[in-house]
């Protein structure tokens, strides 16, 4: 699977970049997709414009109609930050499991129902433990 990144905060990305790229080894896809690091800020302007909800939220995924490409997954590193503090874990398993989180939207996972959130917590979660990153 192909990844562009675009950092468009100030963040050095290297590590989390290195991170997703070995996460993402672990699955077959042919097609690419895009992650944007962004700040709070953005991601709050961009959930109230595509969402009408007037907060930051951590990731939002866009899908592509192309043959080549899923689509385009924004996360908010300082979003990332705050959770893996909240949460008890690593920073970049955060960034980590947002992208993950994400790339299942892309292929239409959903979490609108009990059933549904529990089959994308279960994909995540077998692609996290196979990349190392697994819950503690």
């Amino acid at each position: 699977m192909k990844v562009n990144y675009f950092n468009r905060t100030k963040i050095k990305t290297e590590e989390i970049k290195k991170t997703l790229n070995h996460v993402f080894s672990f699955i077959d896809d042919d097609k690419s997709m895009n992650i944007v690091f962004v700040s709070n800020k953005k991601i709050h302007e961009m959930n109230l414009y595509f969402r009408n909800i007037d907060r930051p939220t951590d990731v939002l995924s866009f899908e592509e109609d192309d043959i080549e490409s899923l689509g385009d997954i924004f996360i908010s590193l300082e979003k990332a930050q705050e959770q893996s503090v909240a949460y008890g874990h690593s920073f970049l398993r955060e960034v980590a499991f947002l992208a993950v989180h994400g790339y299942l939207h892309l292929k239409g996972y959903d979490h609108m129902t009990k059933e549904e959130e529990q089959i994308m917590i279960d994909k995540q979660e077998e692609i996290l433990k196979k990349a190392g990153l697994e819950r503690k």
